[in-house]
Parts: C-alpha cells; structure tokens; sequence
C-alpha cells in the first residue's frame, strides 16, 4: 500500500482559518475577492486481498492495475473556503464521511457543511462496509477466527487519507483562473432499463434481444467542466469532470479506477504528469454504457480506455473556449432531510436470513440475493435516514448540486431544468450511499435498482426540491 500524496505544489500562502460558525449557510464572499485553488490526491489503495465491492459474490483483489486515489480540490474567495473530494471508490457510508470531515473541518478549519466527500462508484474498489461485507467478514472469521482478507482497517485508513489530503489542498492554496462550462458527449451512456414486450421493464436485457420494446427513461450527455489554470502562465493545474455514466465497465479483479483512469490520463497527456483531474459522477443510478443495439462491444480495460479516453477529447476540446469566471461569488448552502425508508417484518429479515444462508447456492437468484441484502441493510436502520443536500454557487451562471445515494437520471436532469443557474452541474453519491434512489415512475415499474433500494417512493422527489430550493436561495442573494 502505497500512502505517498501527489500535491500542486506552490508558493506558501497565509491561510485563512476564519469558519462561518453557521452549520447550514455559509457567507458568501465579495465579487471583488478572486478566487485561490489548491488541490492534491492521496494514495488509497488497499493490500491485494482485500474485497472487490460492486457485485453480489466475493471478489479478493489479486493485485493493481492503477491506483486508487482520493483527489481534492479546495477553493477558497475571501473567508469562504470549500473542499471537494472525489474517491476511486464505488461508495462509502456516514460512518467514513462524517469523521473524516470533522477531522478535515478541524485541520483546515473549512466548515464541515463545505466539505463534499463524493465516490467514482468505481466497482474495482475495496468493499470495506454495509451488510454484505458484514456478511463475508463474519462467514470468514467463523471459520479462521481471524478475517485475512482484512489486513487493515481499510476505514481508519480512508477517514485519515481523506482528512489529510483535504489539508494537503488547502496548504497548496494559490491565485487560480477559473473557467466552468459544460460541453455535450453523446454516444457513451445508455438507459438501462428498458420497456419489453410483454409490458415489464427490464434492466440490462441483453445485446439485440428481439423482446425490448424502447428506453424505459433518458440519458444525460452534459459533460460539465471546471478548470483552474495558474494566472501567469494559464496552465490548467486542476480540474473537476462530471458525467453520467456507471463506472463499471473493467470487472475483473485488479483494483482500478475504471474509466476516470484513462480520463485522468488523457488529460495529463495535455496539461502536464502534475495536473489532478477530479471526477464528479453524475446522476446514472439507471444508466450504463452498454448499448444494447450492438451484437458486440469492447469490453474490460477497452472499454474503459474508450469512455475515459473521449471524455478526456471532450474536455480538452471544450477547455479554450471555457468561460472565465471573471466575478466569483463562492458561497455554500446545505440542507440535511429525513428521508423515509421502506420498513421491513421480523419475517422478512428471517427469510432474508436464510437466503444468506445459501448465498453461495447456485441455486439463489441474483434478485434473491439483492433483496436479502437490502432488507438485512434496513433492518439496522431507522425508519427516516439523513441526507443531506449540498450546493456549491461558483459565480452568477455556475453552480454544483451534491447529492447522496446512486439517483436516477431524471432526478437530475429536473433539478438541471428548474435550476435558475446557466450552469448546474449535479454529482451523485457525494458523502453517503444508502442504495438507489428511483423516481416514482420508476418505483410503479420495479426491476433490479427498485428492488436494491432503501427509500420509499417519493424520496427523490424531495432531494429535487431540496436542491432548486438551495439553488434559488443562492440565485436570489
């Protein structure tokens, strides 16, 4: 396990540890203020043997194909100071994200409600908790009283990885040129629930299966960007991707960032080995990159290769006619709901139970075991679950909406639509990742996310209107 940090390294600047003293609403800072960026990525790799998380059997990593990392940028205008992580992760739970942005908010002094802990969902990542990790960690110390695959306290490791490189971006704070836009990629994400004949939807049918009728939802082809560049020379030393497509194309078992690799790459091929490239995940609980109208695909590390690779073409393309954020407005608004989650009988976690029991049965559905997993998950939780909103406002025209949870399509392309800002870009799993969160449309058809998830219907209804409503709070200002 490699724990070096990859910073930009710059000048030293005083930093400013002034917080807001507020837990929801930050101040915003004077357009007069430019703004400072600094930005850093931290090995999080774990020993080889360690779970693969992204699928239901047990995967152990038998060595790397390129490292995990958690990249943070860190901006600051004025006295408002906010830290955006991104992690080669495909999800983590409050128990990592809530300590480990208190230690950050008490290192740097950024309030903890400006600090966004997001994850890739990167499916060639370590499964370090939730019930089925529970599940494969008891069976194994049953039988050698000891887990071997854990090696570590990978959670321990991350909380500290992640609060040490939010500080790292911090130190390395300097005057930044900011550029934001959005640009369009079509071609590389597809619904994958689809309307079949016999009037179900179905997710992921099978390549040309004569049965699919249509999508049963849309897609989102915005590739949002945001780029600083050193003022002097206007070379691009850190930036933020974000786009909806699952990251789960490698398999395998090699930890990998999967496709944010090979865009990571692309994008230093340009700007230079030093520049940190952040991925924000858009909204694709119910989108992929398999296109079913095609007999054969690549597959593995070309798939990968190709999504990363022409999202980085896309962003490089896009990257000289950006516009300048030339009067910054940087300013945080955050809102913690309590979300219903569906409840369950003392049957039903019985006979989940008993699935559990034959999880390794060649005999148990896929489906079987995903609902036992879920209802063991909400069996340990209450019956309302916090989650919590964040939205970041850049300027006039730009804003970021952060979200928890893997949320469908739609969810986000209504936020985009209501949204009183040019420029929204909407992130997924950001801090949390209790499941899937479908719209109501969605819950009355059913398939495999309605099955995984944890909410009950209407939920991400309410992170919609949460949003626009943080969104139009910053608008009117």
């Amino acid at each position: 396990m490699n724990n070096i940090t990859r910073s930009w390294i710059l000048p030293a600047l005083p930093v400013l540890w002034l917080s807001t003293g507020c837990a929801q609403v930050s101040r915003p800072a004077s357009s007069a203020e430019s703004f400072s960026v600094g930005a850093a990525e931290i090995d999080i790799t774990p020993p080889a043997g360690y779970r693969l998380a992204g699928y239901f059997n047990e995967r152990l990593a038998t060595g790397t194909h390129d490292p995990l990392h958690a990249k943070a940028i860190v901006l600051r205008q004025g006295a408002e100071r906010i830290a955006l992580v991104s992690c080669d992760l495909v999800g983590f739970s409050l128990a990592v994200t809530t300590p480990a942005r208190a230690q950050a908010s008490r290192r740097t002094g950024i309030p903890v409600t400006n600090i966004v802990i997001c994850a890739t969902h990167s499916h060639t990542g370590p499964l370090f908790d939730g019930p089925l990790r529970e599940y494969f960690h008891e069976r194994a110390e049953r039988k050698y009283s000891h887990d071997p695959q854990e090696e570590i306290d990978y959670p321990a490791f991350l909380v500290k990885q992640l609060a040490k490189v939010i500080d790292t971006a911090q130190a390395n704070l300097r005057p930044a040129q900011l550029q934001a836009g959005i640009t369009t990629q079509p071609g590389l994400s597809f619904n994958r629930r689809y309307w079949m004949k016999n009037g179900k939807v179905v997710f992921n049918p099978g390549q040309l299966n004569p049965d699919i009728v249509r999508p049963a939802g849309p897609t989102d082809p915005d590739v949002g960007i945001l780029l600083a560049r050193d003022p002097k020379t206007k070379q691009p030393v850190t930036g933020l991707t974000v786009f909806a497509v699952h990251s789960d194309t490698v398999g395998g078992t090699l930890y990998s960032a999967d496709y944010e690799y090979y865009l990571e790459q692309t994008l230093r091929g340009a700007f230079g080995p030093d520049y940190i490239s952040a991925y924000g995940l858009g909204t694709c609980g119910d989108l992929n990159h398999i296109d079913v109208s095609q007999a054969k695909m690549r597959s593995g590390f070309a798939m990968a290769e190709h999504i990363g690779g022409t999202l980085g073409k896309a962003v490089l393309a896009a990257a000289p006619g950006l516009p300048v954020i030339s009067r910054p407005a940087l300013a945080v608004r955050s809102t913690t709901l309590q979300v219903p989650l569906q409840q369950v009988t003392p049957e039903q976690v019985a006979d989940a139970r008993a699935v559990m029991e034959k999880f390794y049965d060649t005999n148990t559905t896929f489906l079987a075991k995903v609902a036992a997993v879920r209802i063991l998950d909400l069996a340990g939780r209450p019956p309302t679950w916090p989650m919590e909103v964040q939205v970041i406002r850049l300027d006039a025209d730009t804003a970021v909406v952060c979200l928890p949870c893997e949320i469908f399509v739609e969810l986000g392309l209504a936020i985009k639509k209501a949204s009183p800002f040019k420029k929204t870009l909407v992130i997924e799993i950001c801090n949390d990742r209790p499941s899937y969160v479908p719209t109501l449309k969605a819950f009355g058809e059913g398939s495999y996310e309605v099955t995984n998830a944890r909410v009950k219907p209407g939920a991400g209804e309410m992170l919609v209107d949460a949003a626009v409503k943080l969104l139009r709070s910053l608008k009117s200002e």
